[in-house]
């Protein structure tokens, strides 16, 4: 497989939503979704390092924390999760934990989580439409209700729960405090031009995170060096032979192909495994090309200096 369409799972959350318009056209049915997951069509699909996810909350999720690679291999699992959030809508209360407000010892930690104050120790912020938020794993965070979130990260269903809203459902308080920092707090990178039609959100040691926008009716190269994930936040083209719109993901291995972008023009979020940007993932190749590639070569693809940035058991 090298392009590929993606099909949609919906998987039932306590804390989902039964409207998840525009971004799906399902609604009603008494069912509330909390997130859709993005899986290759095609029983052939290799075992991929990304995963690509829709959230819906219309209540908070728990408070949970995810270990880091030599964590979850110490358990047996194949990875750690780290993960990264991009808002697609916001109400105007809607807020995000991530961190914690204070360093914690251990113990203090634990207590938190045994008397149920952990809710209020965490870092809780309102969120904007269209941010970026990265969350290494380690750190302790959640998402309240009011928003809907694209999520990228490392492939693995490691997640362990600190705080629940007494939903009845198992709490994971030895994993969760041995996979935790309790002294890291929020500290979020700049985002960072790289072309006229890319904007950097996410470097971290695990997957890139980009955005980027392309004009109406232009035409483009993009050159995939390996797991590469798009998705469609607005607009519509032909990516390969494949017709993609608002909502839609994509999927690519090594692979060269072509976009033409419709008249509405093109926006998008493209996820790569590794940790640091591409140089060559896109390229234009109508009348404004050699424009763009002065552009390119006069700004550097350097490799991040700050680990992380750039300047689970499903979610549950």
């Amino acid at each position: 497989m090298t392009i590929a369409q993606t099909c949609k799972q919906m998987i039932p959350k306590p804390w989902g939503s039964t409207d998840l318009r525009p971004w799906d056209a399902y609604h009603g049915n008494g069912v509330a979704i909390g997130e859709i997951w993005f899986q290759p069509i095609g029983a052939s699909a290799p075992d991929f390092m990304l995963d690509l996810k829709l959230l819906f909350t219309k209540e908070p999720l728990s408070i949970q924390v995810h270990p880091d690679d030599a964590f979850a291999h110490s358990i047996g699992l194949t990875r750690g999760k780290s993960e990264a959030w991009y808002v697609l809508s916001a109400l105007p209360d809607a807020k995000i934990a991530v961190g914690l407000k204070r360093r914690m010892t251990a113990a203090q930690l634990r207590r938190s989580i045994d008397e149920g104050s952990i809710s209020e120790l965490v870092q809780w912020r309102t969120a904007r439409n269209s941010e970026v938020i990265f969350v290494p794993s380690g750190t302790i965070h959640s998402i309240g209700p009011g928003l809907v979130i694209v999520e990228i990260q490392q492939r693995s269903a490691a997640t362990f729960r600190l705080f629940d809203y007494d939903r009845e459902r198992p709490l994971h308080v030895d994993y969760a405090l041995a996979a935790a920092s309790a002294e890291q707090t929020e500290h979020q990178a700049p985002l960072r031009t790289l072309t006229n039609a890319r904007t950097l959100l996410v470097a971290s040691p695990h997957f890139v995170l980009e955005r980027f926008e392309l004009p109406c009716g232009s035409n483009w190269e993009l050159l995939a060096v390996g797991e590469t994930w798009l998705f469609m936040l607005d607009g519509c083209a032909r990516i390969g032979s494949i017709e993609a719109s608002i909502g839609e993901a994509i999927i690519l291995q090594v692979d060269r192909t072509h976009i033409e972008v419709g008249t509405a023009g093109l926006r998008g979020l493209a996820a790569y495994a590794g940790s640091n940007p591409n140089p060559s993932l896109l390229r234009r190749l109508d009348g404004e090309a050699r424009l763009l590639r002065g552009e390119q070569d006069r700004i550097l693809f350097q490799p991040t200096t700050a680990p992380g940035f750039a300047t689970g058991e499903a979610r549950a």
